[in-house]
């Protein structure tokens, strides 16, 4: 009989992932970088604008042309032309005077602000008639306004979205260096998996983690790759093992990792060579048996067989673990978690952390966490589930109403 696993608490698993060190960098083109990791830090080369530029349709004027301008008592000014988008205009504008511009256009030499062609009336060909007075630089973007040359506008660690891609494509950054996805080698074990496009004989079933690990692990901006599936043979999956930690950055094995006579997970971890078991056990619910070794610099999991248990123990473990070596700073990992009331009594078992799923449901304008309730082995379940509900290691259960913060899955 095995010696039962000791768990250790979610907190301090989730402090081991600081132990790994973060995949390389490599340079992509601009058109390639959403959801990439900035593996550098962007500094500008230069202001934006590097012109000052009108914000709105009107008139570029000097500011004190506009003085006392009202509706009862309007201003003239004397058009001295029209702006063309893209040049520079070609002429100053001196007191009293104003320029045709559009919103982008750059402000000719003299002129400070822009008055909107709202508050103007074309009086003839060369004169308009203002009603409203303007300050210095209403309505301008000034030189530098934006961006000045040598501010640090993109930090390292940084996840890149399409408004961090226009900035880039701003400063004319045609490439940047970023992390590289890390890889992330599956392995499912088991005599009873089969592949999925085998019929299963009594007793056996189809390789559904390979799968939902694949999934999960593109999701977490990672790069899976499979490994087959590997039958309860200790040589075999040590083999398998080798190959996925000498080929990836990180390797999910599912199956093998609770305590039982065809549990062989931890041995083989413990036979590769530089291997240390770090956790034999979480203290959550689903997932207690989950293992992580340090195999060399890289992070090798056990994971629950149980598809549910091994997709709740992804999200709540090993995502950060993939986005710490993706190079992610803590500051731009995101925390989305959806308010909402909970719709019944659920009870729970202090010591552990409980992870319930939940379907969200909007009734009268109040959003409701409606626990998805049932025996463990149910696939279709997984698909009804909006997101998971935490219930604490010292807490009892929670009541119908409580308030409650749903991670989305």
């Amino acid at each position: 009989m095995k010696e039962f696993f000791k768990v250790t608490d979610l907190e301090h698993t989730l402090k081991y992932s600081a132990g790994f060190p973060n995949v390389g960098t490599e340079f992509i083109e601009l058109h390639k970088t959403l959801e990439r990791i900035l593996a550098v830090d962007i500094i500008s080369d230069i202001n934006l604008p590097d012109f000052a530029r009108s914000t709105m349709d009107g008139y570029a004027v000097k500011a004190s042309s506009t003085f006392g301008a009202t509706e009862e008592n309007p201003a003239y000014l004397t058009v001295k032309g029209t702006i063309d988008m893209g040049k520079p205009a070609g002429f100053l504008i001196g007191h009293g005077e104003a320029a045709r511009i559009s919103t982008g256009g750059m402000l000719p030499d003299g002129s400070d602000s822009v008055i909107m062609v709202e508050y103007t009336e074309v009086v003839d060909k060369t004169t308009i008639e203002i009603y409203k007075s303007v300050a210095p630089a209403q309505h301008v973007l000034s030189i530098g306004e934006d961006i000045k040359k040598r501010d640090n506008v993109l930090l390292c660690g940084q996840r890149l979205r399409p408004q961090e891609t226009g900035l880039l494509a701003a400063l004319g950054k045609d490439s940047v260096k970023v992390y590289k996805k890390p890889v992330i080698g599956i392995i499912s074990t088991g005599d009873e998996i089969i592949p999925i496009n085998n019929i299963p004989d009594k007793g056996r079933i189809r390789d559904i983690n390979t799968y939902t690990l694949s999934s999960l692990v593109q999701k977490a901006g990672g790069i899976p790759v499979t490994y087959g599936i590997i039958g309860d043979d200790f040589d075999s999956l040590l083999e398998k093992c080798s190959i996925a930690s000498a080929h990836s950055d990180m390797v999910l094995i599912s199956g093998g990792s609770s305590v039982g006579t065809r549990d062989l997970t931890v041995e083989v971890l413990s036979a590769l060579p530089g291997s240390d078991i770090m956790v034999h056990g979480i203290s959550i619910s689903p997932g207690k048996p989950t293992i992580l070794a340090r195999v060399e610099d890289k992070a090798v999991w056990g994971l629950p067989g149980h598809v549910l248990s091994a997709m709740i123990v992804f999200e709540i473990v090993i995502r950060p673990f993939i986005e710490k070596i993706s190079g992610l700073s803590p500051q731009y990992k995101k925390e989305l978690k959806i308010p909402a009331l909970l719709s019944r009594n659920i009870s729970s078992a202090q010591g552990r952390i409980d992870y319930i799923r939940v379907r969200l449901i909007d009734k009268n304008g109040i959003k409701w966490a409606e626990p998805i309730l049932g025996k463990s082995g149910l696939i279709s379940n997984l698909t009804k589930a909006d997101g998971l509900i935490e219930i604490g290691i010292n807490t009892e259960g929670l009541d119908k109403g409580s308030e409650v913060r749903a991670i989305p899955v």
